[in-house]
């Protein structure tokens, strides 16, 4: 099995190289991270609804669509990314994904608990400290192989995730950065900046290395030779074009939701009911409402009766939400001509 410990390289070659070795069925651990910022979304994904594409190119910060699922995120030179490309047949695969997640995220946490940082595994693919995601990591299959990613967050910028993030108001961008200071952490933020800054790219990617051929075998270094290097160039010709990342005929939501880390997300939602438009934000933490913020056309009486809503949402898990609903207007004396437990239910289920 080949290493590529490369350090920083152009922003386009830290996706380009995985798809790469998947396609040229190479075996291999890729440590890379970015020399300029980028937007990255998954397979799935609407770039038009996902990426505030005005400000990318405003800023000029590129947005690519990767060949794997998961969702936006804005990546920079303080995240250092791994890709571990194994042959679907490769016996050291487990057959059921979170098995291997499992197994395949444990390097990620040794690397973590060897700086000092007590990091753990938490299904199904993140690595939390606390409450807080420290890594993200996902999985696919490209070509005849698996090509397991993800990185280590040496310090993330929390304002320029939210701002390259096409939210529907500025509200709704707020509660997002919000609540990425609260479920995300970072090396820098739990060790200091005095104690991060002694770990170094070329340290953590050794450590890395070292882990993961504890799972996989010994590995070669290796620079990027000439056969690597042309399917890398003829791909970006694909993934790297227009037609590639404006793909068509994708439904847009009626709504947003943003996954913050494993059991954390913020949704932004709408429903169109006989009495008026409603829109909902709120938070959905381990299943739990939060941060719930309802509005729109219609008509309530009194007109306190949605404050009333929304504190009795605020707290309660999500498995109560019809019970709940059936029972507010009758315990709150709340009126709303034209919007029924029905239309609340279509608006707030997850």
């Amino acid at each position: 099995m080949r290493l590529y410990n490369l350090g920083k390289v152009e922003w386009v070659e830290t996706q380009l190289i995985y798809h790469a070795l998947a396609l040229l069925g190479r075996e291999g651990l890729s440590l890379v991270s970015p020399s300029s910022p980028y937007v990255c979304i998954g397979f799935h994904q609407d770039v038009r609804q996902e990426v505030a594409l005005d400000f990318c190119d405003q800023h000029k910060i590129p947005v690519f669509r990767r060949d794997l699922g998961g969702g936006a995120v804005y990546l920079d030179g303080d995240q250092l990314f791994f890709h571990l490309v194994l042959h679907k047949d490769n016996p050291a695969i487990p057959k059921n994904k979170q098995h291997f997640y499992q197994k395949f995220i444990q390097p990620v946490v040794n690397v973590y608990r060897k700086i000092g940082i007590n990091a753990e595994y938490k299904p199904i693919n993140d690595v939390i400290v606390g409450a807080r995601k420290i890594s993200g990591t996902g999985v696919g299959e490209i070509g005849d192989c698996i090509v397991f990613v993800g990185n280590l967050i040496v310090d993330f910028n929390y304002n320029m995730m939210a701002k390259v993030l096409n939210v529907p108001d500025e509200k709704f961008r707020d509660k997002i950065h919000k609540s990425l200071k609260e479920n995300l952490s970072t090396i820098r933020r739990q060790l200091g900046a005095k104690e991060a800054g002694q770990w170094d790219e070329p340290t953590l990617n050794g450590m890395l290395a070292e882990e993961f051929q504890k799972l996989v075998g010994p590995m070669e270094s290796c620079q990027l030779d000439d056969v690597l290097v042309q399917k890398m160039k003829s791909l970006k010709s694909r993934l790297h074009s227009p037609s590639w990342l404006f793909q068509k005929g994708k439904k847009l939501a009626a709504g947003r939701d943003v996954k913050i880390r494993s059991g954390a997300t913020v949704m932004h939602r709408m429903h169109k009911a006989q009495g008026g438009l409603i829109r909902a934000d709120f938070e959905i933490v381990e299943d739990v409402f939060g941060a719930v913020s309802i509005s729109g056309d219609f008509f309530c009486f009194p007109e306190d009766g949605i404050e009333k809503l929304e504190t009795r949402l605020e707290g309660r898990p999500i498995t109560d939400i019809r019970s709940l609903l059936e029972s507010f207007n009758t315990e709150e004396g709340v009126e709303i001509p034209g919007i029924t437990a029905e239309d609340w239910l279509k608006l707030l289920t997850v």
